[in-house]
Protein backbone atom coordinates (compact mmCIF):
# COMPACT_ATOMS: atom_id res chain seq x y z
CA UNK A 1 0.00 0.00 0.00
CA UNK A 2 1.34 3.73 -0.87
CA UNK A 3 0.04 6.50 1.66
CA UNK A 4 0.47 9.90 1.08
CA UNK A 5 -0.09 11.99 4.19
CA UNK A 6 -0.71 15.90 5.01
CA UNK A 7 -0.41 17.20 8.75
CA UNK A 8 -2.06 20.73 9.02
CA UNK A 9 -1.85 22.76 12.15
CA UNK A 10 0.36 22.93 15.11
CA UNK A 11 3.25 20.49 16.21
CA UNK A 12 1.03 18.81 18.41
CA UNK A 13 -1.12 18.26 15.34
CA UNK A 14 2.43 16.40 13.99
CA UNK A 15 3.04 14.30 16.89
CA UNK A 16 -0.16 12.96 16.31
CA UNK A 17 0.39 12.38 12.38
CA UNK A 18 3.91 10.44 13.26
CA UNK A 19 2.48 8.60 16.00
CA UNK A 20 -0.48 7.21 13.25
CA UNK A 21 2.46 6.81 10.70
CA UNK A 22 4.29 4.52 12.95
CA UNK A 23 0.61 2.27 13.22
CA UNK A 24 0.52 1.49 9.45
CA UNK A 25 2.04 -2.08 8.63
CA UNK A 26 5.57 -2.59 7.86
CA UNK A 27 4.58 -3.52 4.13
CA UNK A 28 3.38 0.60 3.67
CA UNK A 29 5.50 2.51 1.51
CA UNK A 30 5.31 6.76 1.91
CA UNK A 31 5.11 8.60 -1.21
CA UNK A 32 5.72 11.83 -2.43
CA UNK A 33 2.95 12.86 -4.57
CA UNK A 34 -0.57 12.24 -4.06
CA UNK A 35 -1.70 10.81 -7.54
CA UNK A 36 0.76 7.56 -6.25
CA UNK A 37 -1.00 7.04 -3.18
CA UNK A 38 -3.86 4.41 -2.85
CA UNK A 39 -4.84 5.87 0.74
CA UNK A 40 -3.99 9.85 1.47
CA UNK A 41 -4.41 10.83 5.23
CA UNK A 42 -5.07 14.26 6.27
CA UNK A 43 -4.76 15.43 9.38
CA UNK A 44 -6.70 18.47 10.34
CA UNK A 45 -6.59 21.72 12.22
CA UNK A 46 -9.53 23.68 12.94
CA UNK A 47 -8.38 26.00 15.68
CA UNK A 48 -9.47 29.54 13.99
CA UNK A 49 -11.02 29.89 11.07
CA UNK A 50 -8.44 30.26 8.35
CA UNK A 51 -7.27 26.78 9.43
CA UNK A 52 -10.19 25.50 9.01
CA UNK A 53 -10.66 26.57 5.38
CA UNK A 54 -7.23 25.29 4.99
CA UNK A 55 -8.69 21.75 6.10
CA UNK A 56 -11.62 21.62 3.77
CA UNK A 57 -9.68 23.28 1.00
CA UNK A 58 -6.90 20.42 1.35
CA UNK A 59 -9.40 17.25 1.61
CA UNK A 60 -11.18 18.57 -1.44
CA UNK A 61 -7.96 19.33 -3.48
CA UNK A 62 -6.94 15.75 -2.69
CA UNK A 63 -10.38 14.17 -3.02
CA UNK A 64 -9.29 14.46 -6.89
CA UNK A 65 -7.08 11.54 -7.42
CA UNK A 66 -7.94 8.03 -7.16
CA UNK A 67 -6.71 7.23 -3.59
CA UNK A 68 -9.02 6.25 -0.46
CA UNK A 69 -9.22 9.40 1.75
CA UNK A 70 -8.91 9.42 5.55
CA UNK A 71 -9.20 12.63 7.56
CA UNK A 72 -8.62 12.57 11.15
CA UNK A 73 -7.44 15.27 13.57
CA UNK A 74 -9.46 18.67 15.45
CA UNK A 75 -11.70 19.57 11.86
CA UNK A 76 -13.04 15.63 12.18
CA UNK A 77 -13.08 16.12 16.08
CA UNK A 78 -14.82 19.26 16.37
CA UNK A 79 -17.22 19.02 13.19
CA UNK A 80 -17.81 15.50 12.60
CA UNK A 81 -21.56 15.22 11.91
CA UNK A 82 -21.42 18.24 9.75
CA UNK A 83 -17.92 17.14 7.46
CA UNK A 84 -19.66 13.45 7.49
CA UNK A 85 -22.67 15.03 5.90
CA UNK A 86 -20.99 17.97 3.97
CA UNK A 87 -18.55 15.71 2.39
CA UNK A 88 -18.90 12.16 0.68
CA UNK A 89 -15.88 12.51 -0.62
CA UNK A 90 -14.24 11.42 2.36
CA UNK A 91 -14.27 7.49 2.82
CA UNK A 92 -13.11 7.14 6.56
CA UNK A 93 -13.24 9.93 9.24
CA UNK A 94 -11.65 10.16 12.93
CA UNK A 95 -12.20 12.65 15.36
CA UNK A 96 -9.71 12.45 18.27
CA UNK A 97 -11.88 10.57 20.58
CA UNK A 98 -11.50 7.57 18.74
CA UNK A 99 -8.06 7.86 17.90
CA UNK A 100 -7.68 4.25 20.10
CA UNK A 101 -9.59 2.62 17.16
CA UNK A 102 -8.23 4.36 14.76
CA UNK A 103 -5.85 1.14 13.90
CA UNK A 104 -9.34 -0.55 12.86
CA UNK A 105 -10.91 1.71 10.86
CA UNK A 106 -8.01 2.16 8.54
CA UNK A 107 -7.51 -1.55 8.74
CA UNK A 108 -11.04 -1.76 7.59
CA UNK A 109 -10.95 0.83 4.95
CA UNK A 110 -7.84 -0.29 3.37
CA UNK A 111 -8.53 -4.23 3.47
CA UNK A 112 -4.66 -4.40 5.09
CA UNK A 113 -3.57 -6.18 7.79
CA UNK A 114 -0.60 -5.46 10.45
CA UNK A 115 -1.96 -2.29 12.19
CA UNK A 116 -0.95 -1.07 15.52
CA UNK A 117 -2.37 0.64 18.23
CA UNK A 118 -1.20 4.46 18.47
CA UNK A 119 1.62 4.24 21.37
CA UNK A 120 3.45 8.02 22.13
CA UNK A 121 6.82 5.69 22.50
CA UNK A 122 6.49 4.85 18.35
CA UNK A 123 6.83 7.68 16.21
CA UNK A 124 8.20 8.33 12.64
CA UNK A 125 10.15 11.87 13.02
CA UNK A 126 8.97 13.75 10.52
CA UNK A 127 11.56 16.53 11.65
CA UNK A 128 15.21 16.59 10.48
CA UNK A 129 16.62 13.53 11.93
CA UNK A 130 18.49 15.66 14.88
CA UNK A 131 15.38 17.69 16.02
CA UNK A 132 11.61 16.31 17.62
CA UNK A 133 9.32 17.64 19.44
CA UNK A 134 8.13 16.25 22.91
CA UNK A 135 4.57 16.77 24.12
CA UNK A 136 4.22 16.73 28.04
CA UNK A 137 0.32 17.49 28.60
CA UNK A 138 -2.83 17.60 26.38
CA UNK A 139 -5.66 19.98 26.84
CA UNK A 140 -6.00 22.96 28.51
CA UNK A 141 -8.34 24.11 31.82
CA UNK A 142 -7.74 28.27 31.05
CA UNK A 143 -10.93 28.41 28.92
CA UNK A 144 -9.34 31.21 27.18
CA UNK A 145 -12.98 33.02 26.02
CA UNK A 146 -11.41 33.31 22.34
CA UNK A 147 -10.07 29.94 22.51
CA UNK A 148 -11.38 26.76 21.27
CA UNK A 149 -9.03 24.07 22.14
CA UNK A 150 -10.94 22.98 25.42
CA UNK A 151 -13.51 21.95 23.48
CA UNK A 152 -11.45 20.09 20.30
CA UNK A 153 -8.84 18.45 23.17
CA UNK A 154 -10.33 18.11 26.41
CA UNK A 155 -9.07 19.21 29.94
CA UNK A 156 -5.77 19.67 31.08
CA UNK A 157 -3.72 16.14 31.57
CA UNK A 158 -0.10 16.08 32.19
CA UNK A 159 1.25 13.03 30.34
CA UNK A 160 2.73 10.60 32.39
CA UNK A 161 6.16 11.70 34.14
CA UNK A 162 8.21 8.09 33.19
CA UNK A 163 6.56 8.20 30.34
CA UNK A 164 7.85 11.28 29.24
CA UNK A 165 11.41 10.13 30.02
CA UNK A 166 11.22 6.90 28.21
CA UNK A 167 10.44 9.01 25.08
CA UNK A 168 13.50 11.40 25.73
CA UNK A 169 15.83 8.94 26.23
CA UNK A 170 14.38 7.01 22.82
CA UNK A 171 14.59 10.46 20.93
CA UNK A 172 18.52 11.31 22.82
CA UNK A 173 18.90 7.20 21.90
CA UNK A 174 18.01 8.21 17.68
CA UNK A 175 20.67 11.07 17.73
CA UNK A 176 18.14 13.99 18.46
CA UNK A 177 19.93 17.20 19.67
CA UNK A 178 17.10 19.48 20.08
CA UNK A 179 13.80 19.12 21.86
CA UNK A 180 10.86 21.22 22.03
CA UNK A 181 8.70 20.85 24.58
CA UNK A 182 5.05 21.49 23.39
CA UNK A 183 1.60 21.43 25.46
CA UNK A 184 -1.30 23.26 25.16
CA UNK A 185 0.34 25.27 28.66
CA UNK A 186 3.24 23.94 29.25
CA UNK A 187 4.14 26.06 32.65
CA UNK A 188 1.39 23.67 34.71
CA UNK A 189 2.82 20.71 33.68
CA UNK A 190 2.05 17.59 36.81
CA UNK A 191 -0.38 20.06 38.34
CA UNK A 192 -2.96 17.48 38.35
CA UNK A 193 -1.21 15.03 39.68
CA UNK A 194 -1.04 14.04 43.60
CA UNK A 195 0.69 16.85 45.59
CA UNK A 196 1.47 18.75 42.31
CA UNK A 197 4.71 16.85 41.63
CA UNK A 198 6.62 16.26 39.93
CA UNK A 199 6.42 19.64 38.21
CA UNK A 200 7.98 21.64 35.20
CA UNK A 201 10.75 22.65 37.04
CA UNK A 202 11.37 18.40 37.77
CA UNK A 203 10.80 17.36 34.64
CA UNK A 204 13.42 20.23 33.23
CA UNK A 205 16.21 19.05 35.61
CA UNK A 206 15.77 15.43 34.90
CA UNK A 207 15.61 16.10 30.92
CA UNK A 208 19.05 18.92 31.23
CA UNK A 209 21.00 15.69 32.72
CA UNK A 210 20.31 13.56 29.90
CA UNK A 211 22.76 14.88 27.11
CA UNK A 212 20.58 16.50 24.78
CA UNK A 213 22.34 19.70 23.28
CA UNK A 214 19.36 21.76 23.62
CA UNK A 215 15.98 22.21 24.96
CA UNK A 216 13.14 24.06 24.34
CA UNK A 217 10.12 25.02 26.08
CA UNK A 218 6.93 26.55 23.87
CA UNK A 219 4.15 28.09 25.20
CA UNK A 220 4.55 29.64 28.14
CA UNK A 221 1.30 31.29 29.71
CA UNK A 222 2.20 34.29 32.08
CA UNK A 223 0.37 33.91 35.17
CA UNK A 224 1.74 30.23 36.10
CA UNK A 225 5.63 31.40 35.49
CA UNK A 226 7.31 30.99 38.77
CA UNK A 227 10.94 32.33 39.73
CA UNK A 228 11.94 28.82 40.31
CA UNK A 229 11.35 28.07 36.85
CA UNK A 230 13.22 31.70 35.30
CA UNK A 231 16.18 30.07 37.38
CA UNK A 232 15.92 26.82 36.21
CA UNK A 233 16.48 28.27 32.96
CA UNK A 234 18.88 31.11 33.41
CA UNK A 235 21.24 28.36 35.17
CA UNK A 236 21.17 25.89 32.85
CA UNK A 237 23.15 25.46 28.96
CA UNK A 238 21.56 23.19 27.14
CA UNK A 239 17.64 24.78 28.26
CA UNK A 240 17.07 27.71 24.97
CA UNK A 241 17.39 31.00 26.95
CA UNK A 242 13.98 31.33 25.15
CA UNK A 243 10.92 32.32 27.00
CA UNK A 244 7.79 32.29 24.30
CA UNK A 245 4.97 33.93 26.37
CA UNK A 246 1.64 34.74 25.06
CA UNK A 247 0.08 37.53 26.29
CA UNK A 248 -2.11 38.64 23.65
CA UNK A 249 -2.91 42.07 24.51
CA UNK A 250 -2.03 44.30 27.41
CA UNK A 251 -5.05 45.75 28.02
CA UNK A 252 -6.56 45.20 31.44
CA UNK A 253 -10.13 45.96 29.99
CA UNK A 254 -9.84 43.14 27.18
CA UNK A 255 -7.61 41.09 29.51
CA UNK A 256 -10.62 40.35 31.82
CA UNK A 257 -13.06 39.73 28.71
CA UNK A 258 -10.55 37.20 26.99
CA UNK A 259 -10.52 35.41 30.56
CA UNK A 260 -6.81 35.70 31.08
CA UNK A 261 -5.34 35.06 34.35
CA UNK A 262 -3.33 38.61 35.56
CA UNK A 263 -3.09 41.83 34.40
CA UNK A 264 -0.62 44.28 32.44
CA UNK A 265 1.35 44.98 35.59
CA UNK A 266 2.06 41.76 36.31
CA UNK A 267 2.78 40.77 32.95
CA UNK A 268 5.20 43.37 33.12
CA UNK A 269 6.76 42.40 36.44
CA UNK A 270 7.16 39.00 34.96
CA UNK A 271 9.50 40.57 31.79
CA UNK A 272 11.45 42.49 34.08
CA UNK A 273 12.22 39.54 36.45
CA UNK A 274 13.07 37.56 33.29
CA UNK A 275 15.86 39.85 32.20
CA UNK A 276 16.74 40.25 35.70
CA UNK A 277 17.30 36.70 36.35
CA UNK A 278 18.46 35.54 32.67
CA UNK A 279 19.79 39.25 31.16
CA UNK A 280 20.74 37.15 27.74
CA UNK A 281 16.77 35.76 27.36
CA UNK A 282 15.35 35.98 24.15
CA UNK A 283 11.78 37.37 24.88
CA UNK A 284 8.95 35.78 22.22
CA UNK A 285 5.05 36.95 22.51
CA UNK A 286 1.84 36.65 20.28
CA UNK A 287 -0.99 39.11 19.81
CA UNK A 288 -4.44 39.05 19.31
CA UNK A 289 -5.96 42.36 17.45
CA UNK A 290 -9.42 43.12 17.16
CA UNK A 291 -11.10 41.52 19.68
CA UNK A 292 -15.07 42.28 20.59
CA UNK A 293 -14.92 45.39 22.60
CA UNK A 294 -11.58 46.63 21.95
CA UNK A 295 -10.89 50.25 21.57
CA UNK A 296 -8.54 52.88 20.36
CA UNK A 297 -7.59 53.25 24.22
CA UNK A 298 -7.02 49.39 24.28
CA UNK A 299 -4.81 49.49 21.71
CA UNK A 300 -2.64 52.37 22.87
CA UNK A 301 -1.70 50.18 25.86
CA UNK A 302 -0.56 47.41 24.10
CA UNK A 303 1.02 49.17 22.16
CA UNK A 304 3.33 51.20 24.93
CA UNK A 305 3.73 47.64 26.24
CA UNK A 306 5.49 46.49 23.30
CA UNK A 307 7.82 49.43 23.50
CA UNK A 308 8.77 48.99 26.85
CA UNK A 309 9.05 45.29 26.94
CA UNK A 310 10.66 45.21 23.56
CA UNK A 311 10.40 41.67 22.79
CA UNK A 312 12.46 40.36 20.27
CA UNK A 313 9.87 38.14 18.74
CA UNK A 314 6.46 38.84 18.38
CA UNK A 315 3.56 37.23 16.07
CA UNK A 316 0.24 38.90 15.57
CA UNK A 317 -3.83 37.20 15.09
CA UNK A 318 -6.77 39.00 13.95
CA UNK A 319 -9.24 37.43 16.39
CA UNK A 320 -11.29 35.00 14.50
CA UNK A 321 -14.85 34.42 16.32
CA UNK A 322 -15.60 31.03 16.80
CA UNK A 323 -18.57 28.98 17.59
CA UNK A 324 -19.18 27.69 20.84
CA UNK A 325 -16.66 30.29 22.59
CA UNK A 326 -17.58 32.69 24.98
CA UNK A 327 -15.97 35.52 23.05
CA UNK A 328 -19.02 34.44 20.19
CA UNK A 329 -21.27 36.31 21.72
CA UNK A 330 -19.93 39.08 22.80
CA UNK A 331 -21.53 42.95 21.52
CA UNK A 332 -18.97 44.74 19.65
CA UNK A 333 -17.70 43.11 17.06
CA UNK A 334 -15.01 44.60 15.37
CA UNK A 335 -14.36 44.46 11.73
CA UNK A 336 -12.38 43.04 9.78
CA UNK A 337 -11.06 45.91 7.74
CA UNK A 338 -10.19 47.31 11.93
CA UNK A 339 -9.03 44.06 12.58
CA UNK A 340 -6.35 44.16 10.22
CA UNK A 341 -5.43 47.63 10.38
CA UNK A 342 -4.79 47.47 13.68
CA UNK A 343 -2.55 44.69 13.51
CA UNK A 344 -0.89 46.24 10.96
CA UNK A 345 0.42 49.17 13.44
CA UNK A 346 1.34 46.87 16.14
CA UNK A 347 3.53 44.93 13.78
CA UNK A 348 4.86 48.31 12.36
CA UNK A 349 5.48 48.69 15.98
CA UNK A 350 7.22 45.26 16.15
CA UNK A 351 9.76 45.95 13.41
CA UNK A 352 11.00 49.06 14.48
CA UNK A 353 11.96 46.83 17.81
CA UNK A 354 13.24 43.83 16.35
CA UNK A 355 15.57 45.78 14.26
CA UNK A 356 16.60 48.12 17.36
CA UNK A 357 17.32 44.92 18.78
CA UNK A 358 18.93 42.96 16.18
CA UNK A 359 21.24 45.88 15.45
CA UNK A 360 22.66 45.10 19.34
CA UNK A 361 23.34 41.57 18.49
CA UNK A 362 26.26 42.41 15.52
CA UNK A 363 29.46 41.09 17.25
CA UNK A 364 27.78 38.75 19.38
CA UNK A 365 28.48 35.10 18.77
CA UNK A 366 25.83 32.34 18.91
CA UNK A 367 26.20 28.59 19.26
CA UNK A 368 23.35 26.90 17.85
CA UNK A 369 22.68 23.68 14.72
CA UNK A 370 23.17 24.17 11.40
CA UNK A 371 19.80 22.96 10.17
CA UNK A 372 20.08 23.20 6.18
CA UNK A 373 21.82 25.32 3.41
CA UNK A 374 19.63 28.25 1.24
CA UNK A 375 21.31 30.35 -1.53
CA UNK A 376 25.16 29.48 -1.00
CA UNK A 377 24.86 30.25 3.26
CA UNK A 378 23.91 27.96 6.11
CA UNK A 379 21.26 28.57 8.52
CA UNK A 380 21.46 28.34 11.92
CA UNK A 381 19.09 27.25 14.97
CA UNK A 382 20.57 28.99 18.15
CA UNK A 383 19.17 30.25 21.44
CA UNK A 384 17.15 33.72 19.11
CA UNK A 385 15.56 31.32 16.80
CA UNK A 386 12.71 28.30 17.35
CA UNK A 387 11.36 25.78 15.04
CA UNK A 388 8.84 26.02 12.07
CA UNK A 389 9.90 29.52 11.10
CA UNK A 390 7.69 31.25 13.79
CA UNK A 391 11.05 33.85 14.33
CA UNK A 392 13.81 35.40 12.26
CA UNK A 393 16.53 33.28 10.02
CA UNK A 394 19.69 33.06 11.18
CA UNK A 395 22.70 32.53 8.42
CA UNK A 396 26.36 32.23 7.79
CA UNK A 397 29.04 32.13 5.69
CA UNK A 398 31.54 28.96 6.10
CA UNK A 399 35.16 28.18 4.75
CA UNK A 400 33.79 24.39 5.91
CA UNK A 401 31.24 22.39 5.00
CA UNK A 402 28.32 21.55 7.49
CA UNK A 403 25.88 19.04 7.93
CA UNK A 404 22.66 19.19 9.00
CA UNK A 405 22.98 19.08 13.04
CA UNK A 406 26.43 20.17 13.51
CA UNK A 407 27.36 22.53 16.44
CA UNK A 408 29.02 25.51 15.41
CA UNK A 409 29.94 28.98 16.49
CA UNK A 410 28.74 32.35 14.30
CA UNK A 411 29.73 36.30 14.77
CA UNK A 412 26.94 38.05 13.70
CA UNK A 413 28.05 40.87 11.19
CA UNK A 414 24.27 41.81 9.76
CA UNK A 415 21.45 42.53 11.09
CA UNK A 416 17.58 43.01 9.58
CA UNK A 417 14.48 43.71 10.67
CA UNK A 418 13.93 40.18 11.08
CA UNK A 419 17.16 38.12 10.43
CA UNK A 420 20.49 37.63 11.04
CA UNK A 421 23.63 37.06 9.38
CA UNK A 422 26.75 36.31 10.21
CA UNK A 423 30.40 34.23 10.01
CA UNK A 424 31.25 31.08 11.36
CA UNK A 425 34.42 31.23 14.09
CA UNK A 426 36.13 28.85 15.99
Amino acid sequence: MNLYCVSLGCAKNRIDTEMMLACFPSSTKIVDRPEQADLILINTCAFILSAKQESINTILELAAYKAKIAVVGCLAERYYAEVKEAMPEIDCLVPIRDYAHLAEYLSDLTGEKGFKPLDPLDRVLTTAPFASYLRISEGCDNFCSFCAIPYIRGRFVSRPYEEIKAEAKQLLSQGVKEISLISQDTTVYGSDFPGKKPDIVDLLKELDGMGFYSIRLLYLYPSEMSEELIKTIAASRSIAHYFDVPVQCASDHLLKLMNRHGDAKQMRDLFKKIREICPDAVLRTTLISGFPGENEADQKETIEFLQEVKFDHMGCFTYSREEGTAAYSLPNQISEKLKQQRKDELMKVQAVISYHNNQERIGKVYEGLVIGKEGGRYLLRCAYNAPDDIDGAVTFASSKSHNPGDIVKVKITNAAIYDLDGIEVE
